[in-house]
């Protein structure tokens, strides 16, 4: 089954408060489609989206993703308001920079519930309505950091590089009941994701690592002057889904496609370097 073209589509989408999530609400409504939409806080998203969005195809849900019976809940309300599910977009996530040492196990559970287990749980959920259905869309947002990981954002990438193996098997799994799979993966985009009140920083920063202190400064400053267009990236994941063609990955962002032609690159050298003691380790023929 293709992408509905006859009526509106039906959307899942997470994290919607702020950045792509936001946006990504915002050009679905201005579509006509209908639209839940998860976040931590509904009225935050309603004062996003302000008095000149048509909010009556949203449904609006406050959910904490960890929770898998509060996700399960959310999935069956938006089939039960609109009649079906066509696309889920896993986009809920933060970003957190610190030293691997600086980095505490409360901090690593924290995140890895949002960026896996809160997926999975959502997967969970909806897989079955898509499965039935013989058709829809699996858009995970990961990052050009699930690809490459670079000094501070150890954790993070710990939590995409995840993402995207869950995200191979999940298309290998879905391709015979015709669900499709997207892998997104952007650059800096100019939302408030490096701001300080969207990043986590290590509370027990040590004096040892005064490169990664630099880079998180670095990367404070870099607030609006990203390469990145959310406006434009927003209409690309939509295009993606409504074209229902293309690659597993969609890199987002001339930043993103460097840093993962770098990391092909340095595997490649990789692999040849090891051409012939790889199979050293083989019982004999």
């Amino acid at each position: 089954m293709t992408f509905p073209t006859e009526r509106p589509a039906i959307w899942f989408v997470t994290g919607t408060s702020r950045g792509l999530g936001l946006e990504l609400v915002r050009q679905l409504l201005e579509r006509g489609d209908n639209v839940a939409a998860t976040t931590r806080s509904t009225e935050r998203l309603l004062s996003a989206l302000g008095d000149d969005t048509d909010t009556s195809r949203l449904l609006p849900l406050a959910v904490d993703l960890r929770d898998e019976a509060a996700v399960e809940s959310a999935v069956r309300e938006t089939t039960e308001r609109f009649g079906g599910l066509d696309a889920v977009v896993n986009n809920a996530g933060y970003g957190f920079l610190a030293a691997v040492e600086e980095t505490g196990d409360r901090q690593v559970r924290d995140m890895l519930d949002v960026q896996v287990v809160g997926v999975w749980n959502v997967l969970r959920a909806a897989l079955p309505v898509l499965r039935e259905r013989r058709g829809g869309h699996i858009v995970n947002v990961s990052s050009v950091l699930g690809l490459t990981a670079v000094p501070g954002w150890a954790l993070y990438c710990a939590g995409k590089f995840a993402l995207e193996g869950l995200s191979e098997a999940l298309a290998a799994e879905m391709a015979e009941f015709g669900v499709k799979v997207t892998i997104v993966e952007p650059g800096y985009f100019r939302t408030d994701f490096l701001t300080e009140d969207s990043l986590v920083l290590s509370t027990e920063a040590t004096p040892h690592y005064p490169a990664i202190r630099e880079m998180i400064s670095d990367h404070l400053k870099l607030q609006d002057s990203q390469l990145g267009d959310p406006v434009k990236g927003a209409d690309a994941i939509i295009s993606r889904v409504l074209d229902g063609d293309g690659p597993l990955r969609q890199l987002l962002g001339s930043d993103a496609h460097s840093y993962a032609t770098a990391k092909v690159e340095t595997l490649r050298a990789n692999l040849d370097a090891t051409a012939l003691s790889a199979p050293a380790t083989d019982f004999p023929a």
